[in-house]
């Protein structure tokens, strides 16, 4: 999956039919079921586009697609990107879903969830996703599980990230992915070669009588910034940013460079909606085709956001709001939503199935259909409450970290989402937001009646999300069973109550579904020095049971053999210990029968 950048004038003249917005015959049934695609990326904000005011980032092809789509101008997602990922992906508040951060397996979400892709699969369309998951690396919570028939993705939060092969941590150029579970070697930068697959796929289903749904979850911009696009790198290192950065009166030598290689990252994204939108013109389906693009948190950097305040795991506007554009030409027009009718995550899947005819949808959505509206401007939706809540920790914490809105108030409390928890009385902030969207004048003093509403929906809401599981405490389990998964490759990105740091020794919640004897290989951590481990002990606790082997240094591995693996839930703690007792934890186990 290679592909040669493709200059801006070659695409301005692939592009010329989108641009001049011309009509195209289908070349598929009048009555077959609309296609459906959805670009959503990563860190990218709300002020990132040309569209949506920004001066600097090059955007011309998202711009259009802006100019030619019906856009709910009140969108809110949440401040990170795996509860984003839950709510879009089901309809339910992520909370409900057990996905409640973005590490420590606490971004894996309960496979008892019907998520958006099983819905459309049992309804006859062909489902692939080609990017970033979040939800869950093992059986049975992959995408493969929950409904994709393809699959082309990174493990984890991103490329580099514990969940990655070694081979990845420094890499988006030719990065190893995995292509329905198996690992593959891929040409190319990973934005490039994720579209490069949803565009196959795309065609592949162009002409069939089966539609199709296109999951396209970016990486880009996440960090890290270290290998970006050259060529659009080389355009922005030397570009003025202070136009993005309007609390600052000079830009740094770091700073620059982050923000070009943001930037870059960003224009590379903008090249690759420009060919998804040839493609569609190409194959003469644009019609026929919903597109939905959106955001899945903040920037990941101090920057533009429009006329909010906020960043990335804030909850202030910045952190939570997104830019959302459905392109359908001969469907919908290119008219702006009412802004009283706020729409977040939790609404997309809906939306879709609604799009798509299908009445038949799983009960206990917390979302509720654009639909109507997106068609008819005109139509009245009734007023409802929206909550948004995120901090780190294995449980959610009342009061902390949370805002609700309802109409155009928003309560919130920006407790700090890098903190587990919260304690004493919250220090609510109440905000009129279509007077002062930048929530630079707090309200709560003149407006005790409204705080105290919104503050009792809030405990309403609150109370709902944390029964749905309550029986149910901490991650979900990994499946170990070699019939679905084999081997089963645990990652640091899921170990429970560990530190990425690797200095606190953590553990994987596993459920035997196949008992019996396996070997169970470890890979300790990169970076790991080979002369202060050289003797050390590897050690892997299952139960009360604690076994030991030696810890070969020179390759950072260790072997198990011929471990009994009891039926049911169990716990496995692997860990090096060196001769002066120093522990350290591991990076991936490998899980496999004898």
């Amino acid at each position: 999956m290679r592909l040669a950048l493709i200059s801006l004038t070659t695409l301005l003249h692939c592009l010329q039919p989108f641009l001049l917005q011309s009509a195209t015959a289908a070349s598929t049934p009048d009555d077959r079921q609309p296609n459906v695609i959805i670009v959503m990326t990563d860190d990218q904000g709300y002020g990132d586009f040309g569209a949506t005011g920004n001066t600097v980032i090059q955007t011309p092809f998202i711009d259009q697609m802006a100019r030619q789509s019906a856009s709910w101008q009140e969108f809110y997602v949440s401040p990170v990107c795996s509860p984003t990922r839950a709510c879009l992906m089901t309809g339910r508040y992520n909370h409900r879903t057990k996905c409640i951060d973005t590490f420590k397996g606490r971004s894996m979400m309960a496979a008892d969830e019907v998520t958006l892709a099983e819905v459309l699969a049992e309804n006859g369309y062909a489902t692939g996703i080609f990017g970033k998951w979040h939800l869950g690396d093992n059986y049975p919570m992959r995408p493969t599980d929950q409904g994709f028939d393809q699959a082309l993705v990174h493990k984890g939060g991103g490329l580099a990230q514990p969940s990655e092969p070694v081979e990845n941590r420094s890499r988006y150029t030719d990065p190893l992915l995995f292509l329905n579970n198996r690992e593959v070697a891929t040409t190319g930068y990973c934005t490039d070669v994720f579209f490069d697959a949803a565009l196959d796929f795309i065609s592949d289903y162009s002409d069939s009588e089966q539609p199709f749904f296109a999951y396209v979850p970016l990486n880009a911009p996440h960090g890290p910034f270290g290998d970006v696009p050259e060529n659009w790198y080389k355009r922005y290192r030397d570009t003025d940013f202070l136009p993005i950065l309007p609390d600052r009166e000079s830009v740094g030598a770091d700073l620059q460079d982050r923000l070009a290689r943001i930037s870059a990252m960003i224009s590379n994204v903008d090249e690759n909606v420009g060919r998804l939108f040839a493609r569609l013109e190409q194959l003469e389906i644009t019609e026929d085709t919903l597109v939905i693009f959106l955001v899945d948190n903040g920037p990941n950097s101090d920057r533009f956001v429009g006329p909010f305040r906020g960043r990335k795991s804030q909850m202030y506007e910045g952190g939570i709001r997104s830019p959302i554009w459905f392109h359908m030409p001969g469907t919908l027009d290119a008219d702006s939503i009412a802004t009283t009718n706020v729409a977040a995550h939790i609404d997309i899947m809906p939306t879709v199935l609604d799009a798509c005819g299908i009445t038949e949808v799983p009960d206990g959505l917390d979302g509720r259909s654009m639909w109507p509206k997106l068609v008819d401007p005109a139509f009245e939706m009734p007023e409802r409450p929206l909550v948004i809540q995120y901090h780190r920790g294995d449980v959610p914490v009342r009061n902390h970290s949370c805002m609700v809105r309802l109409g155009t108030w928003k309560l919130v409390h920006p407790s700090g989402t890098q903190k587990e928890v919260f304690e004493g009385e919250p220090a609510w902030e109440l905000y009129d937001l279509s007077a002062d969207p930048g929530e630079s004048n707090d309200v709560i003093n003149e407006n005790p009646a409204i705080a105290a509403r919104l503050e009792e929906i809030y405990g309403r809401w609150f109370d709902d999300v944390v029964s749905t599981r309550a029986d149910q405490i901490g991650p979900p389990p990994i499946v170990i069973d070699p019939g679905f998964e084999n081997p089963s490759i645990l990652t640091w990105q899921d170990i429970i109550d560990g530190s990425w740091r690797g200095d606190q020794i953590g553990y994987f919640k596993l459920e035997v579904a196949s008992p019996g004897r396996y070997d169970i290989r470890f890979e300790a951590r990169p970076g790991t020095d080979e002369s202060e481990y050289a003797g050390a002990t590897a050690k892997l606790q299952l139960g009360d049971t604690v076994h030991e082997t030696s810890y070969d240094a020179a390759s950072r591995s260790a072997i198990f053999r011929a471990v009994d693996l009891p039926q049911g839930p169990v716990r496995l703690t692997p860990w090096i210990e060196t001769t002066a007792g120093k522990q350290a934890s591991i990076y991936h186990v490998w899980i496999s029968p004898r």
